[in-house]
Order: structure tokens, then sequence, then C-alpha cells
């Protein structure tokens, strides 16, 4: 065919990008596309959002210099590629497959009427290729991950760097909105692959240790490139792979298994695509929550009184990312100390995080609640005492996002409230006034919470059982 069109989504790369290169091997012509449309830019998501926009800007800088540019249109986009369609000549649109249930009713009616020729590049095992022999998908995620590495893993297809790329002359482009510079995340495939490089280089054999240190800088900080496909999911995992191979290293291994965590959330929502509106976990779909919004507006502001629940809320105000270790953290005091509903706190990080996607963050949010597949027991509640103890020992990280605590002696730091007076005065925080006392106990606010959960089991079992429930929810 003469042209066709490339309809950029997730997939902000040339780099290992199956849609672009299979547009480029039957036609001579490409029309790369980026339509910014209602489902994919979320208004609520103002860093994301802001990160995406200097993303795409990047991809045209990229674009140009093979010779082509990034369209851009607004509107819907069964309205949109019939235009371009008609405006260029083009014969076929083709893009990367996306797993979300948006995503696919999108494909689904764009397909109806046009010529869509879909890829897998999202991940790097497709969602139905990772099953059981009978081919039921898995829920749990150790057997996922045997038999995604027990898979044949296809090479990156990257494009030679003197490959051009030919665009249609005279067709209309919306300008790139200029997105907000986002604090510690520079957008682009360029930045993408050098921040991998220097991982590999430097960081991943200290990774399996060095992770969860919230006063380190133990990750790779990849996660919102992977969110926008500016890094692909399969030269990360063979690049990972041949490290691991080398260097016989147990950091790639490890960082190896948070990329298949990544897949096996995908694989879920592929297959469970309820789990964004319930638990995946049956049983525990009554829980009686408590409507508490002064709490869950101290919890979105870090003024819980908990300083290392505090810290990693005010880094996710702040620069629209937060440590892993800190999201569970987090993430289990809203819901097993404060008692609130887990859909909260996925929809506060939805909002905030720039690296923010459904899969992932839905997963991580069940799996902390305890209500999802593969989840932590509900019966672990992370204690976020031990929690800073344990992984900012020193209270590195919390007076970095804390600067009320500044002052406040390492032996307290985690504990400001067992300061006496006059140790408050000499560390220039009043508790209760320069910095919020704890808003509960944790030891009784756990109690409260098994109680809630054992609740709704007996609830849900009593009904399998056929019987009556004798506690319902309250109203």
């Amino acid at each position: 065919m003469k042209t066709a069109i490339w309809w950029v989504r997730r997939d902000l790369r040339v780099e290992d990008n199956p849609a672009l290169k299979a547009a480029l091997e039957v036609s001579a012509e490409v029309v790369p596309l980026f339509i910014a449309d209602e489902g994919s830019m979320r208004l609520d998501a103002p860093k994301r959002i802001a990160f995406l926009w200097n993303g795409l800007r990047a991809l045209d800088g990229e674009l140009r210099k093979r010779g082509s540019r990034l369209i851009v249109r607004s509107g819907r986009p069964e309205e949109v590629l019939p235009a371009v369609l008609a405006e260029s000549g083009a014969q076929a649109v083709f893009a990367e497959e996306d797993y979300s249930p948006y995503a696919r009713a999108r494909d689904l009616k764009v397909g109806d009427t046009l010529p869509l020729r879909l890829s897998v590049g999202l991940t790097a095992q497709h969602p139905v290729a990772v099953v059981k022999n009978d081919g039921a998908p898995y829920t749990v995620f150790t057997p996922f991950s045997k038999a995604w590495k027990a898979l044949p893993q296809s090479s990156p297809a990257g494009l030679l760097a003197n490959t051009r790329i030919h665009t249609p002359q005279g067709l209309f482009s919306e300008p790139i909105a200029a997105g907000a510079e986002v604090p510690g995340f520079p957008a682009g495939e360029e930045e993408a692959r050098r921040r991998l490089e220097q991982f590999l280089a430097q960081k991943v054999r200290d990774y399996h240790d060095g992770r969860n240190q919230l006063d380190e800088e133990g990750t790779s900080r990849l996660s919102p490139y992977f969110r926008f496909g500016m890094l692909s999911a399969r030269l990360a995992a063979a690049k990972m792979s041949e490290s691991a191979r080398k260097a016989a290293s147990k950091g790639a291994e490890t960082w190896l298994n948070e990329l298949i965590w990544r897949e096996f959330y995908q694989a879920i929502l592929y297959h469970f695509p309820g789990v964004l509106k319930q638990a995946f976990n049956p049983a525990l779909r009554e829980i009686a929550w408590r409507d508490a919004p002064a709490d869950l507006a101290a919890w979105k502001a870090g003024l819980t009184g908990y300083p290392v629940v505090d810290a990693s809320m005010r880094q996710l105000a702040a620069t629209g990312w937060m440590h892993n270790r800190g999201r569970m953290i987090a993430a289990s005091f809203l819901v097993k100390d404060l008692l609130i509903n887990w859909q909260e706190g996925e929809t506060w990080f939805m909002h905030s995080l720039i690296d923010g996607d459904p899969a992932s963050n839905n997963g991580g949010w069940q799996w902390t609640a305890g209500v999802g597949t593969d989840a932590a027991p509900y019966f672990r509640v992370f204690n976020p005492v031990l929690q800073g103890k344990k992984f900012d020992p020193r209270g590195d990280f919390v007076r970095a996002w804390v600067p009320e605590l500044g002052r406040v002696p390492e032996k307290y730091i985690h504990e400001p409230w067992l300061m006496n007076l006059q140790e408050q005065s000499a560390a220039g925080c009043r508790v209760g006034r320069d910095y919020p006392a704890p808003l509960v106990d944790h030891s009784a606010a756990r109690e409260r919470t098994l109680e809630a959960f054992r609740a709704s089991r007996l609830r849900w079992e009593q009904r399998q059982a056929g019987e009556q429930p004798e506690t319902d929810l309250p109203g």
C-alpha cells in the first residue's frame, strides 16, 4: 500500500515498536497520528497528562530526525481516523494493542468500520499467551511468572538509525500542548533508554536489597516510561535477561520479576476486567468501610501523624511519583489503619501518579488491601512505625519530605509523639501543633480492620451455604 497510519497511543517510541515497524513494512508513507480523546486525556490527572504531552514533543523530535513529524488531532477516534484516512489516502491503521476495558471497547468500535491492525507491544507477552494448559488464566503470580519465563522471548525489533519515515505533506496538525516539566522525570524515549542503561551499569547488582530502601536511590524509576511506552517492555526484558546471564546478578533477576508483575496485572485486567469496579475476591466485597472524609483528606495531604506515611504522600504530591515501598505503606495505612475503602486510594493514585496505569494501580491496591488475586493475606497489616524504622532507619527520607520533623532526633523520627515536651521544644516540633498527632492507634485500628474483614468473609460463607447472614452491612 502507498500510505498507512501509525496510531500512536501508549507507544511513544521508535525503538522496538511493532506497530510502526508493521506499518513501514507494507507502506511507502506513514502518518504518525496521536488522537487526544476524552478516554486517554484524563483532565483529573494533571501531572500525568503533562508528562504525556512532554513525551509527545520528544517523539515529534525523534520523528523529525527521520524526516517525519507527529500529527495531533482532538476528538473521537471513530471520527478522527476516517478523516485522516481520507486526507492522506491511507489504506490501513496500525496500532499497539491495549488491554484496558476502555481501550478494548474503543478498538472494537473502530475495527468494525476501519482497517485496524493491532500489534503486541504493550507487554512482552500477550495475556492470552501466558495461560494454563487448559487455556484458563493464571490468578497466582508464581506459576504465571514460571510460564512467562518458559515462553520464547522474541527479539526487539528496532529500526536502523538511518531509517527514514516518509510522511505525506500538507496534513494539518494541532499544536503539541506545552506540558509543565515533571520534576525528576524528563520525558521521552531517549531519556528512558539512558535510564535503563544507567541502571544496568550502576544499580542493578544491588537492586534485590536496595529496592526497598526509602532513603536510597535503589530503584530504576522507569515506571513512567513504561506507562506511555517510551520504553519497550520487550526490550527491557531482553536486556535484563542478558544482564542476569552475564553477571549472574540476583538484582537483575529480581528486577525482571518486577517487570513480570506488571505483565501479570495486565493479564488480570485483560481476563477479569471487572476488577476495576470491585474486589477480585468475592468474599471481601462487603467490608463495612468507614465513611471518614476528614481522615481521607489527612491521608491525601500527608498529615496522618505517621511520618513514613506522610513523607510518602508528600513525595507523591510534589513529584507525581512514589517509591514502591512507600506505595505499599501508604496503601496499607489507608485500608488497614483507617479502614477506608481501597478504591478511594486507587482513585487518588490515578489522579496523582505520572505512571498511573489502570492495571498496575488496581493490582497493587488490591494486593495491599488483601482483596485481590494473589493478594497479601488480609490479616497482613503493615506497622507504619516498624516499616519506617526498617526502610528509612536514619529518617533521611522522612526529613526530606516532612521538614517540620527536620530536627527530630533519629530515636524519635518515626514516633515523634514519644518525645516529652522538653524534647519537642528542642526539636522545634510540638506534636499536635507543628506536626499532627497520630490519627489512630495502630494496634487498635488493626483489630478493628481484622474484625471488618472477618465479618465480610462470614457473610459471604453464610450466603454460599444458603444461609441468611447473621450480620449485614449497616443500612
